[in-house]
């Protein structure tokens, strides 16, 4: 897994605190900037979390690119409404040579891994047979209806790759462009860097917000799972781990 911080709204934290500057000032919006120190930008920043006022920080954007991830995590992402997503495409793209991800539990075992391995392979050439066939049935049906041989080409490739695809594993692996504004990464961070998180986005999002604290730390110094800095919201589903996980996570 490789992840990314392509682009951020420029001045993230200063641009939150003119937002909350704005909501309880009645100052025009040209002298917001005045005495608008970092300092003050981060005291802006942390009343806006003791109040639990989060919609001024949805002004910051944070734009991600993401390899080496699987289809399965992709349908977990999905889940997070305000996440823009643009995704490789097994439409467009032929997988005949596609790249998988192996899970760390099968990776450790080795009969278990010899069996993956496998299953992969007879997919990838199940999905070469199946694309193939019909590559020749729509490209002679399209010629046989008019189209010139080029242009028959290109479009039944496209037609046996849409059907073709339905074969492929969740494990088979794609590329992400993600952007998330900062209130709907808050959400994304609480959820997914838990322990009860699936291993592959947990991982995901912990990289993500190190990316993020990177950049704007007072925004996200107080982000990440529930357990944090307060009792786990899991209840009975804890995973017992809270201290673990604060040594790990925790920057202060």
């Amino acid at each position: 897994m490789k992840v990314f911080l392509l682009a951020y709204t420029p001045q993230p934290e200063e641009v939150v605190a003119l937002a909350a500057k704005n909501c309880y000032s009645n100052a025009d919006i040209a002298s917001l900037r005045d005495g608008l120190t970092k300092e003050a930008a981060d005291s802006f920043i942390e009343m806006l979390r003791e109040l639990g006022h989060e919609s001024p920080v949805e002004h910051a954007s944070f734009t991600f690119g993401i390899e080496g991830v699987s289809r399965s995590l992709l349908a977990q992402i999905t889940r997070h409404r305000l996440a823009s997503c643009s995704v490789t495409s097994q439409r467009y793209n032929n997988d005949t040579a596609f790249e998988y991800v192996i899970p760390p539990e099968i990776e450790k075992i080795p009969e278990a891994k010899e069996l993956y391995l496998e299953a992969m392979e007879q997919d990838r050439q199940q999905y070469i047979k199946i694309s193939n066939t019909l590559y020749k049935n729509h490209k002679a049906r399209l010629i046989e209806e008019g189209m010139e041989e080029k242009a028959a080409k290109s479009a039944a490739r496209k037609l046996a790759n849409e059907d073709a695809r339905y074969i492929l594993p969740n494990a088979c692996e794609t590329k992400i462009v993600m952007t998330m504004n900062t209130r709907s990464l808050y959400n994304f961070f609480r959820q997914r860097c838990c322990n009860r998180a699936q291993w592959e986005i947990r991982e995901l999002a912990i990289q993500m917000r190190e990316l993020c604290m990177e950049v704007a730390p007072s925004l996200f110094k107080r982000s990440g799972p529930g357990c944090l800095y307060g009792v786990c919201p899991e209840g009975k589903m804890s995973c017992g781990r809270s201290a673990e996980v604060r040594a790990r996570l925790r920057k202060d």
